[in-house]
Parts: C-alpha cells; sequence; structure tokens
C-alpha cells in the first residue's frame, strides 16, 4: 500500500501564490487610500475666489499623492520581481510580509500629513521628516524580509549568482542607509531630505537587473 507524501513541517508552503496574492490586494487597498486623502477645496475658499483658484491652493495634495502613488507602485513592480526569486515561503517570511505590508499601508496617513502641512512654514521640518519616516518604514521592511529569505538561500532559488545575490542585498541595504540619513537631515534643514528621498524614490524606476544563475549540475 502507498501512502501520499507527508508536506514538509517546517516550510509547508511550497510556492508563494497565496501570500503574492494577498499582497496585490493589499497594494490595491494602499492606492486607492491615498486619493481619498485629497480633500476638495470648502466653500469659503471657493467663495473668495474661483474654484478653480480654490483648487490650485491644495497642490501639496497632488504633490503628495503622486509621489505616494509611485512609491507604492515602484513597490508592487519591485514586489512582482522578487518573488520571481523566491522560491518557497515559511511562517517568519510570511510575518515578515505582513510586516511590509503593514508599512506600505501605513504610507497614506503621512501622504495626507505632508499634503496638508508641507506649506505651513512652522511645522514644515516635523511635517517632512514625518512623511520621510513613512518612506523608512517599508524600506527597512522590505530590506529585512530579502535578508531572512537570502541568508544561506533559505528561500530563493540555489541556482542564483552570488555576486547577483550580494548586488540586490546592497541595493537594498543602501536605500534603507538613504533614507536613514535623509530622515536625519529633516532635523538640519527641511526641503533637502524631501528632495533627496524623490531622487532615490525615482532611481528605483529604472529596469531592475535580470537575474544571474549559476549553471550547477542537477542533484
Amino acid at each position: 500500500m502507498q501512502f501520499a507524501r507527508q508536506p514538509d513541517r517546517q516550510n509547508n508552503e511550497l510556492t508563494t501564490n497565496r501570500i503574492e496574492a494577498f499582497s496585490d490586494g493589499v497594494f490595491a487597498i494602499a492606492i486607492t487610500l491615498l486619493i481619498l486623502e485629497i480633500r476638495l477645496p470648502t466653500q469659503a475658499d471657493a467663495t473668495h475666489g474661483s474654484l478653480a483658484a480654490a483648487l490650485l491652493t491644495i497642490w501639496p495634495s497632488y504633490f503628495a499623492y503622486i509621489f505616494s502613488f509611485a512609491i507604492v507602485g515602484i513597490y508592487w513592480v519591485n514586489h512582482h520581481y522578487i518573488f520571481k526569486i523566491y522560491q518557497k515561503t515559511d511562517r517568519v517570511f510570511n510575518l515578515l510580509n505582513l510586516f511590509f505590508l503593514m508599512c506600505i499601508s501605513f504610507l497614506p496617513f503621512p501622504t495626507e500629513v505632508l499634503g496638508r502641512h508641507l506649506l505651513d512654514v512652522s511645522e514644515q521640518r516635523t511635517t517632512i521628516a514625518f512623511y520621510v519616516f513613512g518612506l523608512l518604514l517599508p524600506a527597512i521592511a522590505w530590506f529585512l524580509t530579502w535578508i531572512y529569505a537570502c541568508s544561506n538561500y533559505r528561500l530563493i532559488d540555489a541556482k542564483l549568482s552570488p555576486s547577483f545575490v550580494r548586488y540586490l542585498t546592497r541595493q537594498y541595504g543602501l536605500a534603507v542607509v538613504i533614507y536613514l540619513v535623509t530622515l536625519l537631515i529633516a532635523l538640519i534643514q527641511a526641503g533637502v531630505d524631501l528632495a533627496i528621498a524623490v531622487g532615490l524614490t525615482f532611481s528605483f524606476l529604472r529596469p531592475s537587473r535580470k537575474p544571474v544563475y549559476l549553471d550547477l549540475p542537477p542533484a
């Protein structure tokens, strides 16, 4: 009599399909929430001028929306890219991915703060620093998830080139360092840190490097 093969007790999720589907849903909700943070001008604003002028006065909200949309969109594209490298999941990896998604879901809040208080000179430093903090969180979560997955090739393809793995590690680690330094700069000069964050974010728009694999003999 043949018995069905028992699943691996330590890694009983041998594909990433479920985690990818759930993550896509969270990304979609986060992007939707961003547009909901843009508030219509009040009736008083429109009374003292034209509606067009009132709509122009909330340009910081448009800027915050577009920038945050780009952030979430870039993470979604990279999430799709990196999950071609991840081969399987385990409990710790699932929790780390949940932490990353929590950070992505948090972004609409600092986005609203930025849109509402960017022009408030007295609170500009706090406003920008809080927004950069919102950008730092998913970068940290992303880096931790990658470090866990690639350590000893725990969850990634064993045929990936070590140099390629080191390349991604440097790239993701550097993003965390730059966002952290940017946050510290906010304590000195407001505005400069936001420019650095914008530049760093759009640097990730370039195409990701194609994974490099080694030609290993079959096991």
